[in-house]
């Protein structure tokens, strides 16, 4: 099992999910994926793969897990492992463009 540790961007885009009605359904995607990740990231539901376009604050291997597939505006997780062992850190949650 991980533990889970925020960017303030990544917070903050939970947060609005949280308290928008207009965005519930995406809400209860994104929290039932980082429920996953926590649990093993490898997770086949979350078809994790490394993102090249983005590194961590110290060059660390950014990955990809998907919330939502196969739906228009479907939200994706931005993540890295670290700053220490057993944890992961959420870089962003963003609408798939």
């Amino acid at each position: 099992m991980f533990d889970l540790e925020w960017t303030e961007e990544a917070k903050a885009s939970f947060a609005r999910l949280k308290n928008s009605a207009d965005f519930q359904k995406q809400y209860k995607a994104v929290k039932k994926s980082l429920g996953f990740l926590a649990a093993n990231p490898k997770h086949p539901s979350l078809q994790t793969h490394p993102f090249t376009s983005l590194e961590g604050p110290n060059k660390e291997k950014v990955f990809e897990a998907y919330a939502e597939n196969d739906t228009p505006g479907a939200f994706r997780i931005f993540w890295y492992y670290g700053p220490s062992k057993q944890v992961i850190t959420i870089l962003a949650i963003v609408p798939h463009p």
